[in-house]
């Protein structure tokens, strides 16, 4: 997996949500909403979710290994670190 694109939106606003971010895939595949979040230990990446009749909330899209999460979540928060 090659992360060729990422595009991220700075959220100026009080509260955990710092931005919001899409990334391309191999150049044929985009998964957007992905949110970045202040956390007591840093940034980290939630992947976009819905809400279910039940109340809760389940990813739309995400990663099957850890491996792939961490490169995602790497991209993302590095292009996050860079954006003005």
């Amino acid at each position: 997996m090659n992360i060729t694109d990422v595009r991220i939106r700075k959220i100026d606003q009080e509260g955990k949500l710092k931005g919001v971010a899409s990334i391309t895939i191999d150049d044929v595949f985009v998964v957007h909403d992905i949110k970045v979040i202040q956390g007591d230990h840093g940034l980290f990446i939630a992947m976009p979710s819905r809400k279910t009749a039940e109340g809760d909330y389940r990813d739309i899209a995400h990663p099957i290994t850890s491996a792939a999460r961490e490169q995602i979540q790497t991209a993302i928060i590095d292009a996050y670190e860079k954006a003005e």
